[in-house]
């Protein structure tokens, strides 16, 4: 591989000694965080030739980590370090005011509408990014879940390794229950309780992503119902079953309701309503989560809707 003026060789051979905070890994994903910038193709290629090792022996990529196992990095090329980037001080001030449950393993934040959630795709910070800033002495900050970045609410960090993986197998198994507010234009009919209708991303030449509802999609089953009755739109609580990209808002649109103050996947009626009642954002809001840890019991945290949202209502009611 050619040299490239950004990008720079690790001086030397490394030696890690696995730890608690990365036992139950697996290797690949443990040399994807160890070895930022690498490309991916490199890092399989540097274990099908055996230039990563564990315990002086050859393994494979979905090998798991455990306490003790000394591993062998090569001195691969990286991109060199960059600037971090310049995260304003109200946004880290902001964020520490936003802090809804702390203990050693996790980290909930109720995040505001309009930040998202990691940097990149021309954003040059995140809340993640905001976070590290906010905890510089921490060892592990990384996001358990994703939220869109005009959605508000309750987004959970793990601060362990460990943390991750078991919450990330509450995901999977759909331990955690996740419920949100969105408030649609219309009437909403009580009897529409579940929409089960699969998800298909679609990228627009613009690079916008876009979801569709599609049968060559993923299966995506959301739970509705009907929190209030307000003039011409609808507050629903609208529980998420399957985590697809904007699930909550294609399946609205879909059921003929779409989210108010959502730019993807709106209609001319419900924006014309939006401007009325004033609303400049996404009616969506992360409200509630219900879990449990190993080291804890049941976890039940709540976010209420912010000050915008609530005039929003107010308005309408009026």
């Amino acid at each position: 591989m050619s040299d490239s003026p950004d990008i720079i060789p690790t001086r030397q051979t490394r030696h890690l000694t696995i730890d608690e905070n990365t036992s139950g890994q697996r290797l690949d994903n443990f040399l994807i965080r160890e070895l930022k910038g690498v490309p991916r193709a490199r890092l399989y290629r540097a274990l099908r030739k055996g230039e990563v090792r564990v315990n002086k022996g050859r393994v494979k990529a979905d090998h798991r980590l455990v306490i003790g196992d000394l591993v062998r990095l090569p001195p691969l090329h990286q991109p060199a370090a960059s600037a971090p980037p310049s995260i304003p001080l109200k946004q880290v001030d902001q964020l520490t005011r936003q802090i809804v449950y702390e203990d050693n393993n996790l980290l909930v934040i109720d995040k505001p509408s309009g930040l998202a959630v990691h940097g990149g795709s021309g954003l040059s910070f995140g809340l993640i990014e905001c976070l590290r800033k906010m905890r510089p002495e921490a060892r592990y900050l990384e996001l358990v879940h994703r939220l869109d970045r005009d959605t508000s609410g309750l987004i959970l960090i793990a601060k362990r390794a460990a943390t991750l993986r078991e919450l990330h197998r509450q995901l999977r198994e759909k331990h955690i229950d996740k419920r949100y507010l969105a408030l649609v234009a219309g009437k909403w009919p009580r009897a529409m309780r579940v929409v089960d209708a699969p998800l298909e991303k679609n990228f627009l030449q613009s690079g916008e992503r876009m979801v569709r509802v599609s049968r060559g999609g993923k299966r995506a089953i959301t739970e509705f119902s009907v929190v209030e009755r307000l003039e011409g739109a609808t507050l629903l609580e609208a529980r998420p079953i399957t985590g697809r990209t904007h699930q909550i808002r294609v399946h609205a649109q879909h059921a003929g309701f779409p989210l108010l103050g959502d730019d993807k996947y709106s209609d001319d009626r419900t924006e014309s309503f939006a401007r009325q009642i004033r609303l400049k954002r996404l009616f969506l809001h992360a409200a509630s989560l219900r879990f449990s840890l190993p080291e804890a019991a049941e976890i039940n945290l709540q976010a209420p809707l912010g000050l915008i949202l609530e005039n929003v209502l107010q308005s309408i009611r009026k």
